[in-house]
């Protein structure tokens, strides 16, 4: 065994790194990070130094022997790693803004990781990840790779069809979120509620709730369909559902839930606001001005509290959990994005689902649950082809593959305004697509 653990993350300027670093220190007594390396690219030096000062000055007080080293050689840094992070952006949040921009043009919802701009965040993502998963094959192959780049079950379905790396898990702050909203909302501690999660990154659902054993999933759905109990995230406006459908639907939909089953009132909800105030990239690049503003105080040596309004609280403990986990062969039960191999029926075996796993030293063993059920089952579906068809076309660079994924999308409308919201952004995005502006595929 080695004198500690080498983690590598990449994205390493995010303003979301000092939660990690917070979750590496909090934990040092049983996970010993003897290195830590903060990859970025050129474009993000500046942040990448702010983070890694930051970094050191938490990890002085702690009194925890972690080496922070600080680099935009990405090969350099992966050498002889155990664990690889991914939280990268590529285009930055101009590329988002552009994203939930251009689709409002055409009356359609314009966000992150759902509809047009969750298709090309994973055709901008998907052609990088994969040269990072290259880089790790041939520099740390026993290495675990923990994407929460988003769209990260695109991304963890891309990792697992089309590199030769097996040690993936994808992760996502979404059944936290709403494992701690329902522990919020019934006022008891989180660690006695247990959510059975099940479906896709986003699209995930709360097949049943237990408190302390007991299942009170109608106490929940009752929970829910009361307007006072707002369960949401930061980034997603908190439209309350019609009770009698939430009773209807007998199970929990996470936030994102509300743009297929609220298309109408979210899409007005966010012309309003990119009227207003802006879309969401555009609040999050003045957020992430104060919060860098605040990292830059040489006084300032713990994760400061203004970083939840990012919206990703959780994302970084997550990881770190999960990380703990693999390396201490825990056998906890956490939900990661992973290959579904028959957990969830209705979904291919090889493909990527989100569903509690048991996590053990050789990674998330998933949790069978059978069917989905039947209400629920063909949206899933549907976003999971959604998701092939996308991987596939970030990979060919193939733009009749870009346009069926964009028109299967329920967000779409009709094919015709897929075409044309395709080709704006294509146009929007010239600069991190390449593949589709060249002969050849990147597909070997």
């Amino acid at each position: 065994m080695k004198d500690g653990i080498k983690i590598v993350t990449i994205g390493g300027g995010s303003s979301y790194t000092p939660e990690l670093i917070e979750g590496f220190i909090n934990r040092y007594h049983e996970l010993p990070v003897k290195e830590l390396w903060l990859v970025d690219i050129e474009e993000g030096k500046e942040k990448l130094e702010i983070i890694g000062q930051l970094a050191k000055r938490m990890i002085e007080k702690a009194g925890v022997p972690i080496e922070v080293h600080l680099t935009i050689d990405r090969r350099e840094a992966l050498v002889d790693a155990d664990f690889v992070t991914t939280q990268f952006r590529v285009g930055s949040l101009d590329a988002r803004a552009k994203d939930e921009r251009i689709p409002l043009k055409y009356h359609v919802i314009g966000q992150e990781t759902n509809g047009p701009g969750g298709l090309f965040k994973g055709l901008r993502t998907i052609p990088v990840i994969l040269e990072i998963c290259k880089d790790i094959e041939e520099l740390c192959p026993n290495a675990w790779l923990v994407n929460f780049t988003n769209p990260a079950g695109m991304v963890t379905e891309a990792v697992l069809r089309y590199s030769n790396i097996k040690k993936v898990v994808g992760l996502c702050n979404v059944p936290i979120g709403m494992r701690m909203g329902i522990a919020k909302a019934l006022k008891v501690e989180p660690n006695r509620v247990h959510v059975d999660f099940a479906g896709l990154n986003h699209m995930v659902f709360g097949l049943n709730v237990y408190l302390d054993g007991e299942s009170i999933l109608d106490k929940v759905i009752e929970s829910m369909a009361d307007p006072k109990n707002e369960m949401t995230m930061k980034n997603i406006a908190g439209l309350t559902w019609e009770p009698d459908f939430i009773r209807g639907l007998g199970v929990i939909p996470c936030g994102y839930h509300r743009y297929y089953y609220k298309t109408s009132e979210m899409l007005a909800e966010e012309l309003e606001s990119a009227e207003k105030q802006g879309t969401r990239a555009e609040v999050v690049q003045k957020l992430e001005k104060e919060l860098f503003e605040l990292y830059k105080s040489p006084d300032l040596n713990i994760k400061p509290p203004q970083l939840e309004k990012r919206g990703g609280a959780y994302y970084s403990d997550a990881a770190c959990s999960l990380i703990n986990s693999i390396y201490n062969d825990k056998r906890d039960i956490q939900p990661v994005n992973t290959r579904n191999n028959g957990a969830i029926a209705s979904i291919p075996n090889d493909s990527a689902v989100e569903v509690n796993c048991i996590i053990t030293k050789d990674g998330p063993k998933p949790i069978s649950v059978g069917d989905l059920p039947v209400a629920v089952r063909g949206l899933v579906q549907q976003i999971k082809s959604f998701e092939r068809v996308a991987a596939e076309a970030a990979v060919t660079g193939n733009y009749e593959t870009a346009l069926l994924a964009m028109t299967i999308n329920p967000l779409v409308p009709s094919d015709t305004v897929a075409k044309q919201i395709l080709d704006e952004m294509l146009e929007a995005h010239i600069e991190h697509l390449p593949q589709f502006f060249m002969k050849s595929s990147l597909l070997k």
